[in-house]
């Protein structure tokens, strides 16, 4: 029988999960899958007749290993709807470990990358201001470009995985800290996955590139107006201080 896969880094885009994909590389205990990415529960295609065979998933990593953990970093996890309930199904003991970023830089840095890419046409400040009616009528696909602001909604993308998973099994962590206390923060990944402290490593940045032109002041407005309540409320369900995100 194969063993389930362990653990998940499952947001948030643009959170730093490629960077802490990268370190979990260097851990000796653990075992990463092939790709940074493998996008398999947030597959609807896949998941259209029901719960895909298991082997489709595990292919995607090394052979289980005792003793080690196995895991992967697929950041859409966190807000594609449908996709906690499949991970929850496929294994209930599944942890979770969420990065989040300031919604605000976060949906700056998501439009960047998908103008650069050529998914989007639109300038940022018409982007946010439209997004709701633009996701109203959007594709799947498209709902994974669009959706800037929605994606920072954390509070109840949290809620739906304690729901599942309980909080015991959800590490919540603030990406800015992987930046700037790298060592605290594999300190409680190692405690959360029981596993042996991490190597001493080198800061790593990964999939960090300077935007096209800074944010403007007014957009900046707009998306600290937008977000105050949420982040309010993240304050109050964390118990962290942010106001640095303002």
């Amino acid at each position: 029988m194969v063993l389930a896969i362990d653990f998940l880094i499952c947001g948030t885009q643009k959170g730093g999960t490629s960077a802490l994909d990268a370190l979990c590389r260097h851990h000796p205990g653990l075992l990463m899958a092939t790709d940074k990415e493998v996008h398999f529960f947030d597959n609807d295609v896949l998941f259209g007749d029901g719960m895909p065979a298991s082997s489709l998933y595990e292919a995607q990593f090394p052979a289980p290993v005792p003793g080690k953990l196995r895991g992967e970093s697929t950041p859409v996890y966190l807000y594609w709807p449908e996709a906690p309930a499949r991970i929850f199904q496929y294994n209930p003991a599944m942890k979770l470990i969420v990065l989040l970023r300031n919604p605000i830089t976060r949906a700056y840095s998501h439009w960047q990358m998908e103008f650069s890419r050529g998914h989007e046409t639109l300038p940022f400040a018409e982007a946010i201001r439209q997004e709701h009616e633009r996701l109203a009528a959007a594709s799947p696909d498209e709902r994974r470009v669009f959706s800037y602001l929605d994606r920072g909604r954390y509070t109840r993308q949290l809620e739906t995985l304690w729901s599942l998973f309980g909080r015991a099994q959800v590490l919540v962590l603030p990406s800015e800290a992987l930046q700037s206390a790298q060592t605290d923060v594999l300190a409680q990944v190692s405690t959360f996955l029981s596993i042996e402290p991490f190597p001493v490593l080198a800061d790593t940045a990964v999939n960090s590139q300077p935007y096209s032109a800074p944010m403007a002041d007014t957009d900046r407005q707009y998306l600290a107006a937008f977000f105050r309540e949420e982040i309010a409320g993240l304050e109050s369900l964390l118990g962290w201080d942010l106001s640095g995100w303002r």
